[in-house]
């Protein structure tokens, strides 16, 4: 929570997801430096395991209940701007953050995938707008393989997609976390 949130003055929020074998102090890198001056919650729970259910379980399970019970604390605590709800990730945390935005369309009204691999949504809710990045020369998961493929399947189905593709491999560079927070807050507005 940053320290000049106005407790009657409605907030963004960032559901933050880490990437396989990170925790959630991981999963606040790409905005944590940027919170203080945009008024951001953000909220980065850990996975219970390597990584996140579904793609260790191949189902959903302890981790959504752990993300929808901190989302419960959150919301009865803080007054959040429903209009500025987002759901973000890094790898493993990027595709997660895609199925579950995906299919909770109604309450995260931005999806912020950082070098997704895939996306596996058990249903589809909403029109959340969905903001993709990813390295040309990732080696761990390749563009070709993810994020271009996801990229062009979300705009067959009509979501609005930002898609940036940058010279680089397997992280989030600097520039692209501004950039997806800058068009993550003006977006909701």
């Amino acid at each position: 929570m940053p320290r000049t949130y106005m407790p009657d003055y409605p907030a963004p929020l960032v559901v933050m997801l880490h990437g396989a074998g990170g925790n959630a102090t991981g999963g606040l890198l790409p905005f944590q430096s940027h919170a203080e001056e945009s008024g951001l919650l953000l909220l980065a729970p850990s996975s219970h395991s390597q990584s996140w259910d579904i793609i260790t379980d191949g189902h959903y399970g302890p981790d959504v209940a752990l993300i929808d019970k901190a989302l419960e604390q959150i919301f009865s605590r803080y007054i959040i701007d429903p209009e500025r709800i987002a759901v973000e990730g890094f790898s493993d945390g990027a595709s997660y953050a895609l199925s579950l935005g995906l299919i909770n369309g109604d309450m995260f009204k931005h999806i912020i995938a950082f070098s997704p691999g895939f996306m596996k949504p058990t249903e589809y809710q909403g029109l959340p707008r969905v903001y993709i990045s990813h390295g040309q020369r990732d080696p761990v998961l390749p563009i070709d393989y993810c994020s271009r493929r996801i990229v062009n399947q979300l705009r067959q189905t009509k979501y609005a997609v930002e898609y940036h593709e940058f010279p680089g491999g397997h992280h989030v560079p600097e520039n692209i976390a501004r950039e997806a927070l800058s068009w993550f807050l003006l977006s909701g507005s």
